[in-house]
């Protein structure tokens, strides 16, 4: 079969240079195995002069990057319009932050009718098309009106909230009737599936029976694929960076002290406001742990044109000021608070140096940090997570210890615990976390999804004509752990 996914951002493999976001960062491997076509924006614009849509070949591995110049007049509505000053903000449950024109929202429409024009070259007849995440909510339906009839595929990255929540996206009604045109839509957890099932029946009309709702566009299968990462790779990686020189560093400058690490783009749905009063409130309640453990923010800048961003990276750098200026000392600093990334190399040995993972989003699809850091702990002496219950993690990894991020007196004393919790302890709550990993790879949320799909275009096809069933094992998937190729 050819697989076609697509997304805002792409990723390529250069083995030094920092990720830059969860999704791409995710696509990569299971992209770079699959041979899977992978179409997304080059970070390039063009003005209208440049007719028709533009792709830039370049290898990924066994599979290939599709790179698009986006049409300049849009892409500011789009992104950081309508995607961004919209979109996240009501999935991330903060309608007040909402800052949007209707110019924005046509920008948003035209930039999902400009990539299904692009995809029009990808098309064969044994081409599957995945869409990801936010972004993309309408391509389907554009992709539909311009006569794809190939299986199209669906998965949301961030949550869903309740369908009150969901009411304050302006065009709300529009932009889920056109999700429909979409064979499968995919969540990551079962209380996304359920907000979007409730919007469905509540303000739509729909009946929504074992997991399939019929529309104008005929039917969509709704599913919950939970996203993993390869944490044996993960270990590796970690193993690998203790020889690193970052790494080398950092654990030279602790002189003993225990360390506690985030990792997060600089968003307001990671918590981070919360996280670090929560440290300031744990020294403030625990005076002997001064000088004893620090804890290391890495919180690269994103969006940074958004006002919201901007207004937080400033509170966030005045907050560790404060709290590094009342428990600092001369020579020692509670905080280490840096905005850049690094490469997933550095990070594993980061992650491995740190006696506590800190991932408290306020609210979070899924975060794949906390699975990271699991991943790449030293089985004889692992580290403890200390994970929101508000971030989609946690449904898998419930030996983590689990907190309410908007309690800060209660993370400040979940922290203390971490810092202090025994060996054997530890090992228990790692090895069971380890095990949840090992059994929901990405390779695994790859195949869930792209077998589910199968399936659901099979049925449609089978429903219409027995014969024609047979039409769907030409875009049949390989097995997780077969050597097949998807072009």
């Amino acid at each position: 079969m050819n697989l076609v996914v697509v997304s805002n951002r792409v990723a390529r493999a250069k083995a030094n240079e920092p990720m830059t976001g969860g999704l791409a960062a995710a696509l990569l491997p299971v992209v770079e195995n699959s041979g899977a076509i992978w179409v997304g924006s080059s970070g390039r614009v063009r003005d209208a002069t440049n007719k028709g849509p533009f792709a830039e070949i370049e290898s990924l591995g066994e599979g290939a990057l599709a790179l698009l110049d986006l049409p300049a007049a849009h892409y500011g509505g789009y992104y950081e319009g309508f995607a961004n000053s919209a979109l996240w903000p009501v999935l991330h449950s903060r309608t007040d932050l909402i800052r949007v024109t209707e110019g924005d929202y046509q920008s948003y429409r035209e930039v999902n009718a400009f990539m299904a024009r692009a995809l029009l070259r990808f098309r064969r007849k044994d081409t599957a098309f995945w869409i990801q995440d936010y972004h993309f909510l309408a391509l389907g339906a554009e992709m539909r009106d311009l006569g794809f009839t190939e299986p199209l595929g669906f998965f949301l990255h961030t949550p869903w909230p309740a369908r009150a929540i969901i009411g304050g996206v302006p065009h709300h009604r529009e932009l889920i009737e056109a999700m429909l045109a979409y064979d499968l839509i995919g969540f990551q957890t079962e209380e996304d599936r359920e907000n979007f099932q409730g919007y469905l029946e509540a303000d739509l009309g729909l009946t929504v029976t074992s997991g399939v709702v019929a529309s104008r566009y005929g039917t969509s299968r709704i599913a919950v694929f939970p996203i993993g990462i390869d944490p044996e790779k993960f270990a590796q990686h970690a193993a690998k960076a203790s020889s690193h020189p970052d790494v080398s560093r950092l654990r030279r400058s602790l002189n003993g002290e225990r360390l506690a690490i985030g990792v997060d783009r600089l968003d307001y749905s990671k918590g981070l406001l919360n996280r670090m009063e929560a440290f300031d409130r744990m020294l403030t309640m625990h005076p002997s742990m001064s000088r004893t453990v620090s804890l290391l923010q890495i919180a690269t800048p994103s969006r940074g044109a958004i006002e919201a961003y901007g207004n937080l990276q400033n509170d966030l750098a005045k907050l560790v000021s404060d709290v590094n200026g009342r428990h600092g000392e001369v020579d020692w600093t509670p905080i280490r608070y840096l905005n850049k990334g690094f490469s997933q190399t550095v990070l594993a040995g980061l992650y491995r140096t740190a006696q506590v993972g800190l991932v408290t989003p306020l609210q979070d699809g899924m975060n794949l940090v906390a699975k990271e850091y699991v991943a790449a702990q030293n089985p004889a002496d692992p580290g403890v997570l200390v994970l929101s219950k508000f971030a989609g993690a946690a449904n898998e990894l419930d030996t983590a210890l689990l907190v309410n991020p908007h309690d800060i007196e209660g993370m400040a004393r979940t922290m203390a615990t971490a810092l202090s919790m025994p060996l054997i302890e530890r090992r228990m709550r790692w090895e069971a976390m380890m095990t949840k990993l090992r059994g929901n790879t990405i390779r695994q949320w790859f195949a869930s999804f792209v077998y589910t799909l199968q399936d659901e275009v099979a049925g449609k096809i089978a429903a219409k004509d027995p014969v024609a069933a047979d039409l769907a094992t030409l875009w049949s998937p390989r097995s997780a752990n077969s050597n097949m190729r998807y072009h």
